[in-house]
């Protein structure tokens, strides 16, 4: 097969510029993700007759929790030698050159960190409200699936997170890596992600009383990181020490959520203690 049988795949990074400001198709990608998870939680709360003052905190909370916990999770889980020794470029977005200090916004971020800082973002919310935890999760979870499918399509628009070479007729070539057709790893992500959110979106208008158990906590981690697990077989690997790893570093990280997506949706005896108060049996 030629190249021209295969998808030819070179978007702008940049979306457009204000000024000297370059804004990027990726960080697009990140706010539309979370506006729509804020537009669809406020209507859960809402619909759950949660005092709106109770609900304006929390997307603070999410955002600073995904962005701190998603940029520590990627230096420390994938190039913590680099990152150790520059550690304020942990903090910044810039990175230090030849050339001095230069803006390149956040480059590298991790689902699995950013999913440990939106809990721990999550308990130090409930902590200010005191509104359950469970009822909390099962919320944020309902939306988290459509932020991630945005994040995702961030992903491809900057032709990151590349899959590995194949024939497949769907194969894209990413001109800005080279002129391999590869597997579109994070279209399939995304796709996965977008119909995790129409099914537990479908769940949750078929059993809006098991919110507050932790069910939908853990049928969003148990289907978004299976997922990842699976489809990492199909991408490259991001960092050289994962080169002769039987499994890489994101399905490692994958498999405790996984446990614990099951653990939550099959109604643990940690969900009913720290659920809400029908379901402590």
């Amino acid at each position: 097969m030629t190249a021209l049988q295969y998808i030819l795949w070179n978007p702008p990074v940049e979306a457009f510029h204000i000024g000297g400001l370059s804004i990027r198709w990726y960080s697009i990608c990140w706010c539309l993700g979370l506006l729509a998870c804020y537009v669809i939680v406020q209507k859960l709360y809402k619909k759950q007759n949660i005092k709106e003052e109770l609900f304006e905190p929390l997307f603070f909370y999410c955002f600073f929790g995904i962005l701190i916990g998603a940029r520590l999770g990627h230096c420390l889980f994938y190039e913590p030698g680099y990152f150790l020794s520059h550690p304020l470029e942990m903090i910044l977005p810039m990175r230090h050159t030849m050339n001095g200090w230069v803006f390149t916004g956040y480059e590298g971020l991790a689902s699995h960190g950013g999913t440990l800082g939106l809990m721990i973002a999550l308990w130090l919310y409930v902590r200010k409200t005191k509104i359950n935890l469970m009822r909390i999760l099962d919320n944020i979870a309902i939306a988290t699936p459509i932020c991630a499918f945005f994040i995702r399509m961030g992903n491809l628009m900057n032709s990151e997170i590349i899959g590995d070479p194949t024939t497949v007729p769907w194969a894209f070539i990413f001109e800005r890596v080279d002129m391999i057709p590869r597997h579109p790893g994070q279209l399939y992500e995304a796709l996965c992600y977008l119909a995790f959110f129409f099914i537990g979106l479908y769940l949750y208008k078929k059993r809006p009383e098991q919110v507050g158990s932790g069910f939908f906590f853990g049928f969003c981690l148990t289907t978004i990181f299976t997922a990842r697990f699976l489809l990492e077989f199909t991408k490259e690997i991001q960092e050289a020490f994962e080169a002769n790893m039987l499994l890489n570093m994101g399905q490692l990280l994958s498999i405790p959520f996984v446990i614990l997506g099951i653990y939550c949706m099959v109604g643990g005896k940690l969900c009913r203690k720290l659920g809400e108060p029908q379901f402590r049996k």
